[in-house]
């Protein structure tokens, strides 16, 4: 894991050279006390970034050695005040552990992003909107779609040319989606005149969010700043909280917090590898687990880099050089373990994928297939993980697995998909919440539902459970006795007399064989039920 591979770094002695932004001391070391401030530091407004830039240049003065040193030199947007941004440094403030948690999961990536907004003479204050966005969880996913470091949503990705496919995730590579993040910030930038917090609003809300108030406050002769618009309550908290942890960072003693100490050096280098590559194989010539290998590369869905590429992997910078030569000796057309599959008789493409756990487009690709038809006794070339899948614990099967599996209150029913199913439906049908039932399935509400596909639901209550259609799931109890039959209606039978027949409810009869406004049945009409064959007496 990534705290096993990068212990916390000794803060080092800052550079001489550090140019004055505030009055403040330095951050300490962390086995110093912290030095209780009884108000709150007056914070300069600072240079902008490139004139510091310029100027410790100009004095030949070194970099700092401590990464969040470094971030204090490029802060151009602290000097504000607004009671929004008191209450979300008072939330960090009594949250130090929060604080320790996020420092440590950027550990890996905050000095590669830094790289980059330096590069583009941004305010280094962007360099921490992963806090604000995912806590630096590069496998976070919100109710909104909204994956990765930097939560794009994915037409947004898209829009800024991040790939999306069953293999691969664009939104969470944390390379390219910083590089897509950060271009999408200086769009904005440039979309609002040059104004940097109406840019990040517009990255949580959308610019014609921003734009539409904007034109609202000059049409009523009222300022057109952040603080003065009137926008939806998560963007007027976004910004706050961006500049409140910005000014934590900047000031850390004065407000009570530690901040755990990350060396300002490079972690992770970008490999090319130039094809596709088992990601075990990958961590093997590398020298490094299985598990770490998917924590720098989140954006890898399954066992395997996406075969139509990226072909690149970051790596740790002292892993880099070992990698490159044990690849250059790895046998290209052994990167990828490959299964011969004769087709036989009723096998599909679709099915044949799905045991293989790959694609119908990948196997078609390798083995020169235009078309969807295939032939019994002929063999398909289908590419396959060198280990066990479960031993791919970060892959996008195995931790949806996981949180299926975590236990909750209520009784645990797993439902199956059918053609037509929406996630509002089956959560107004088990009456439990739609967010809930997207959270414990790893989905966002608005999702899409593949037919066939599992969910796990927590009911309440066991008479759901009973009520609905065991067709649908897989019962919780493994001594049910409820099975199902087909019945072919009778002369003078009636929905009535054929729930009494066989001791279920009119109700369920017609949820079972979808028969939504219907008052009779017609002679000869095939119904499907699912009965407790304890309770028949002869029926059956």
């Amino acid at each position: 894991m990534l705290i096993r591979i990068f212990p916390l770094l000794a803060v080092l002695t800052l550079g001489a050279c550090q140019m004055p932004m505030t009055a403040l001391k330095p951050v300490p070391e962390a086995s110093e006390p912290v030095t209780t401030v009884e108000t709150k530091p007056t914070i300069e407004k600072p240079l902008p970034v490139w004139e510091r830039m310029e100027e410790r240049q100009a004095q030949h003065c070194t970099p700092p050695n401590d990464l969040w040193a470094r971030l204090r030199e490029g802060f151009s947007l602290i000097g504000q005040s607004d009671s929004r941004i008191d209450a979300e440094l008072k939330w960090f403030a009594r949250h130090q552990s929060y604080l320790d948690r996020v420092a440590e999961r950027a550990q890996p990536y905050l000095h590669l992003i830094i790289e980059e907004v330096e590069r583009r003479g941004m305010p280094s204050e962007i360099a921490l909107l992963p806090v604000v966005e995912s806590a630096f969880q590069p496998f976070a996913y919100s109710h909104g779609r909204a994956a990765g470091l930097w939560q794009f949503v994915p037409a947004t990705g898209r829009r800024f040319g991040l790939r999306q496919s069953w293999w691969y995730d664009g939104r969470r590579d944390i390379h390219e989606a910083t590089r897509a993040a950060l271009d999408y910030l200086q769009y904005l930038h440039r979309h609002f005149d040059g104004d940097w917090l109406l840019a990040l609003a517009a990255y949580n809300s959308g610019e014609g969010t921003v734009a539409r108030a904007v034109r609202r406050n000059r049409a009523r002769g009222k300022p057109t700043d952040f603080f003065s618009l009137d926008l939806p309550r998560e963007t007027e908290g976004y910004v706050p909280k961006l500049l409140a942890i910005s000014m934590l960072v900047n000031a850390p003693q004065a407000y009570e917090v530690t901040l755990q100490p990350i060396a300002n050096q490079p972690v992770l280098a970008r490999v090319e590898v130039d094809s596709q590559i088992d990601l075990d194989l990958a961590a093997e010539l590398a020298g490094i687990d299985l598990e770490d290998i998917y924590w720098y590369n989140p954006g890898f869905n399954r066992w395997a880099t996406d075969p139509d590429g990226p072909h690149h992997l970051l790596l740790p910078v002292e892993k880099v050089e070992a990698f490159r030569q044990r690849l250059a000796d790895y046998p290209r057309d052994q990167r990828i373990h490959w299964a011969r599959h004769t087709i036989r008789n009723g096998d599909s493409l679709g099915m044949i994928a799905e045991r293989y756990r790959t694609t119908t487009a990948l196997i078609k690709k390798v083995n020169g297939m235009r078309g969807n038809s295939i032939r019994a006794g002929r063999t398909l070339i289908i590419p396959v993980a060198r280990r066990d899948l479960s031993r791919y614990r970060l892959s996008a099967d195995n931790r949806l697995k996981r949180q299926q599996q975590r236990t909750r209150d209520g009784i645990k029913v797993e439902y199956r998909v059918r053609n037509g199913d929406t996630l509002w439906e089956i959560a107004k049908r088990y009456q439990v919440g739609i967010q809930s039932l997207a959270k414990w399935n790893g989905m966002a509400p608005r999702d899409t539902l593949r037919p066939g596909q599992t969910l796990v639901i927590w009911t309440k209550r066991e008479e759901q459970v009973s009520e609905l259609n065991p067709a649908d799931f897989v019962h919780p109890y493994a001594d049910t006795t409820r099975r199902r039959i087909g019945y072919t209606v009778r002369s003078g039978d009636s929905l009535a007399r054929i729930a009494q027949r066989f001791r279920v409810s009119i109700a369920n009869i017609k949820r079972w064989n979808r028969l939504q406004g219907e008052k009779y049945l017609q002679p000869g009409q095939y119904l499907t039920m699912y009965v407790d064959v304890t309770r028949q007496s002869g029926s059956i």
